[in-house]
C-alpha cells in the first residue's frame, strides 16, 4: 500500500475544486456557445494536467504506482466518452440551449465526483475488509458487460426515470427555462426550471455509471489515492470533451462493444486476484501493465473500426448502449412474440 499523507491528499482535492471552481465560474459569468477551437484549447489543458500529475506521481512514487494511475485513467476517460452519450441524449430529450450546456455539465461533473468519492470510500473499506468483495466486484462487471454487449445498439430511455418521473410529479415545474436559472419565483410561488429536472436526470445517471465505473478502476488498482486521482482528472476534461467530440460521438459505432469487452477484461482481473489471494496462490494474476496495454489496444481498434464502418455504411449511427431494454422495444418484442 502506498503511504498517502494528509497533506498530498488535501492538496489534489484542493486542485480539484479550484478547477471545478473556474469551469462553473466561467459557465456563471459568460453563459454561450462553446466553439471547436475554445473546446480544443480546454481538452488539451485539462488532458496535460492529468499527464503533468501523473508524471509527478510517478516520480514521488515509483513506476508501477504511475502505471496504475496512467491505467485506471484510460479505463475512466473510457467510460467517460459513454457518459458524453448519455449527457447528448439528456440534452437533446429535454431541449437544453446551447448557452446553457457548459454550466448543466460542469454541475453534471461535480455531481458525479461527490458520488464516485463516496463510492470510493465505501469500495476501498469494502475491499479491505471484505477480500470477497473482488470476487463480487468482478461478477457485478461481469454482468454489466454481458447487458452492456446485448443491448448495445440501443440508448438509455431518460424520460423512463424513476427520479425524473417522481420529480416531475411533486415539484411545481416552470414551462420555460427562464434563463439559465435552476429554481424561480412564479407570482411569488417557488418553482423549479426543466434545468432543475435536466440536473436530476444527469445525477441519477451519474450515479448508474459510478456503480460501473468504481469497481472498474478498482480492478486495476485497489490504492483509493489512484482511483479518486484517476476519477477526478477524467471528469474534470469531461465538460471540454462534450463540446469537442459531440459531432463526432456518431460515428464510434463499436464504442459499447469496446466498453463491454473492458469490463469483461476488468471483471475476469478481479475474479483472478480474489482466487489468487483465497483459494490458490498458483493461480495467475493479470498485471496492470497488461491490463493497462488491453485497454489500449481494444479502444484503439474499436475506433478504428468504427471510422471504417461510418465510412462505409453513412447510415450507420452509434449509441450509448443500456444496461436493460428501452420500454417501447420490450414492449414490441413481447407483441411479436
Amino acid at each position: 500500500m502506498l503511504e498517502i499523507s494528509g497533506l498530498t491528499w488535501a492538496l489534489t482535492i484542493a486542485l480539484v475544486v479550484a478547477l471545478l471552481a473556474l469551469d462553473l465560474a466561467l459557465a456563471a459569468m459568460r453563459p454561450h456557445r462553446v466553439g471547436f477551437g475554445e473546446a480544443t484549447a480546454w481538452s488539451v489543458f485539462y488532458i496535460g494536467v492529468a499527464i503533468a500529475f501523473g508524471v509527478w506521481f510517478m516520480m514521488a512514487y515509483g513506476g508501477d504506482a504511475g502505471t496504475q494511475y496512467f491505467a485506471g485513467y484510460v479505463v475512466e476517460k473510457s467510460l467517460s466518452v459513454d457518459n458524453l452519450f448519455v449527457f447528448v441524449i439528456i440534452m437533446t430529450t429535454f431541449g437544453v440551449r446551447e448557452e446553457h450546456q457548459h454550466k448543466v455539465l460542469t454541475y453534471g461533473i461535480i455531481l458525479a465526483l461527490i458520488l464516485r468519492a463516496i463510492f470510493i470510500a465505501l469500495g476501498a473499506t469494502l475491499l479491505s475488509l471484505f477480500s470477497f468483495m473482488f470476487l463480487l466486484f468482478g461478477l457485478l462487471l461481469l454482468y454489466t458487460a454481458v447487458q452492456l454487449f446485448r443491448h448495445r445498439n440501443e440508448d438509455p430511455d431518460v424520460e423512463d426515470n424513476a427520479v425524473v418521473r417522481t420529480a416531475r410529479r411533486v415539484l411545481p415545474i416552470t414551462q420555460e427555462y427562464v434563463g439559465g436559472r435552476i429554481v424561480t419565483r412564479v407570482d411569488g410561488r417557488l418553482m423549479v426550471t426543466p434545468l432543475f429536472i435536466v440536473l436530476l436526470a444527469i445525477g441519477s445517471i451519474d450515479l448508474l455509471f459510478a456503480l460501473d465505473s468504481i469497481p472498474a478502476v478498482f480492478g486495476v488498482t485497489q490504492e483509493a489515492y489512484v482511483v479518486f486521482a484517476a476519477n477526478a482528472f477524467a471528469l474534470l476534461g469531461l465538460r471540454a470533451l462534450f463540446f469537442l467530440v459531440k459531432g463526432l460521438l456518431d460515428r464510434l459505432v463499436y464504442l459499447s462493444t469496446g466498453l463491454s469487452i473492458i469490463l469483461a477484461f476488468i471483471g475476469v482481473k478481479l475474479i483472478l486476484h480474489w482466487a489468487h489471494e483465497d483459494l490458490n496462490p498458483n493461480i495467475p494474476e493479470i498485471s496492470t501493465p497488461v491490463s493497462l496495454g488491453v485497454i489500449v489496444v481494444v479502444l484503439v481498434v474499436v475506433t478504428v473500426a468504427s471510422l471504417i464502418r461510418t465510412r462505409t455504411d453513412p447510415k450507420a449511427k452509434a449509441h450509448a448502449g443500456s444496461l436493460r431494454a428501452r420500454k417501447a422495444a420490450a414492449e414490441q418484442e413481447r407483441d411479436g412474440a
